[in-house]
């Protein structure tokens, strides 16, 4: 992605606002945050084969809109 060509909702500070939160976050914290992602029934965690990641988030945006 290019300097300055954000996704759609997305602006120079919400990113700013993101780094500041994982930057600010300590280690113990984000394992909290990564353990409360895996209990989270809603979604589901796969490993895919890095050649197939484009593909994936094509079809996850296509199911988005």
């Amino acid at each position: 992605m290019k300097h300055g060509n954000f996704p759609s909702g997305w602006d120079e500070d919400r990113v700013r606002e993101v780094l500041a939160h994982y930057e600010a976050q300590t280690e113990d914290e984000a394992v909290a945050e990564d353990e409360a992602a895996f209990e989270d029934q809603s979604q589901t965690f796969m490993e895919i084969p890095n050649a197939l990641v484009p593909k994936v988030r094509e079809l996850i945006a296509a199911q988005t809109r």
